[in-house]
């Protein structure tokens, strides 16, 4: 049918949801193992040049040789910042990356004969659920590892599960306490002792990025989020890419396609044939994907590493770090951090502050609405009683951070009144939207719009198909 709204009813509508929501660029975004950073608007720019905004993924590849030169220039700094020598770049997010590495795992293990003795993957209580989700997923048993007291890999408990049914350890280092796992390497040397593989998940690399190269502690394996650690948008959920780095021992299973140079002309390279032409001797995973990746979020990821350079990485991944203590320093005599010491680039609170104060973890996020800020991770990693997990990123400035500390602050103080229960559990009264019945969403999820089964008389969507 013909448009019904005009013009300005159309942004007038669009412009007030967006005021109803809450944004990275509106200030503090303090959600734990999600690194939400700054979206350089210099990265913006470069990814709308009409050299590459304006290809298109079939175009003959002597018109695009640009477009594949800075795909390969992207992959090599993945490859030189992790310290592994193959990199795969058209995964489309972090759990298909996860996917793409177990895959290349299971390849290899088939390669050798293995496969089907080695049917236990390890994953530490703490890790992500995707990596648990990825291993049940190819056909493996996850078995998993307890945490200590210090909140790291109880490394006594991970040899006592290894043998020859293991066929890999999938852990994030730093781990989603907020911890560096300081027996790393020992570690990676009692998986590949009993022959198992080492994937590691990237999602938090950036507080060791331009630091610590993964490829140094034993990984064989390794998913980067370029939504985190390179600044590209989180946005709507998409479009993300999950680049993943490869081992010598794994390199030869990574997915086509390959960018390939022969003298001065790039080329894709997508089949055994091919890849053998180059002195590949494997048996690559095929197409994970259509096409090269998302040439998009690689242009902006190349922009934000080329702008940093690598000193400026290193700042990033000392500011990330520093802005994270800051917090639990500042915080850690009214909230009560899950771990003694100093943290990486999370700053991690158990319940244990609200005991006897009738509010739960649930509570003081919502109540962090009417603060102004969008809550905190709640509830995860698993192995913290009521979790309240925030990564303030390198991006915020100190007078930020301070603001977001006086928040957290006045409503610890509150909460520890004893008579502010009610209040917190009607929070969050200021918001477009009060609280949902999270338990009715759970049982009877609407995840769709549907236009009603009996339109009113005059509708113009019903007149227009009659």
């Amino acid at each position: 049918g013909l448009p019904g709204l005009s013009e300005p009813q159309v942004v007038q509508h669009y412009t007030r949801l967006s005021q109803k929501n809450y944004a990275i660029d509106m200030g503090v975004y303090p959600l734990g193992s999600c690194t939400m950073k700054h979206n350089p608007r210099i990265n913006e720019k470069v990814a709308r040049f009409a050299g590459i905004g304006d290809l298109h993924p079939l175009q003959p590849v002597s018109t695009v040789q640009g477009a594949l030169e800075l795909i390969d220039q992207l992959a090599h700094w993945l490859k030189t910042l992790t310290g592994m020598p193959a990199v795969a770049m058209s995964p489309a997010a972090g759990a298909h990356g996860e996917m793409c590495g177990m895959m290349a795992i299971a390849a290899a293990l088939e390669a050798k004969g293995e496969r089907a003795k080695r049917k236990v993957v390890l994953a530490p209580e703490s890790a992500h659920g995707t990596n648990p989700a990825t291993a049940a997923a190819l056909g493996f048993t996850v078995k998993p590892i307890p945490a200590n007291d210090r909140g790291r890999v109880d490394l006594a408990a991970l040899k006592a599960a290894l043998g020859p049914d293991v066929a890999a350890i999938m852990l994030t280092n730093p781990n989603t306490c907020g911890l560096f796992e300081s027996e790393i390497v020992e570690i990676s040397k009692a998986v590949h002792d009993v022959g198992a593989y080492f994937y590691c998940d990237g999602a938090n690399f950036n507080a060791i990025v331009g630091r610590v190269r993964p490829g140094d502690l034993g990984v064989d394996c390794m998913h980067i989020n370029l939504h985190k650690t390179f600044s590209t948008p989180h946005g709507g959920g998409g479009p993300g890419a999950g680049p993943v780095v490869l081992s010598a021992a794994l390199a030869p299973y990574a997915p086509y396609p390959w960018i390939v140079k022969d003298g001065d002309t790039w080329r894709v390279a997508e089949d055994g044939g091919a890849l053998k032409s180059l002195g590949v001797d494997g048996a690559p995973l095929g197409r994970l994907k259509a096409f090269h990746g998302q040439m998009g979020m690689f242009t902006r990821a190349l922009a934000y590493i080329m702008s940093h350079g690598a000193d400026g990485l290193k700042q990033v991944a000392e500011d990330a770090v520093l802005s994270a203590n800051y917090v639990m320093a500042a915080l850690k005599d009214v909230m009560s951090p899950a771990f003694e010491g100093p943290c990486m680039h999370e700053a991690l609170f158990d319940d244990s502050f609200l005991k006897d104060t009738g509010v739960s973890t649930l509570d003081f996020a919502k109540a962090m609405i009417d603060e102004g800020y969008h809550p905190m991770t709640m509830y995860f990693p698993l192995v913290v009683h009521g979790a309240m997990l925030i990564e303030p990123t390198e991006s915020q400035a100190k007078e930020d951070l301070d603001q977001f500390i006086g928040a957290l602050r006045s409503l610890t103080e509150r909460a520890k009144t004893g008579t502010a229960a009610e209040e917190f559990k009607a929070a969050p009264r200021f918001s477009p939207r009060r609280r949902l019945d999270e338990t009715l969403a759970a049982r009877k999820p609407i995840l769709r719009w549907r236009p009603s089964n009996n339109p009113p008389e005059g509708d113009p969507m019903k007149q227009a198909a009659e």
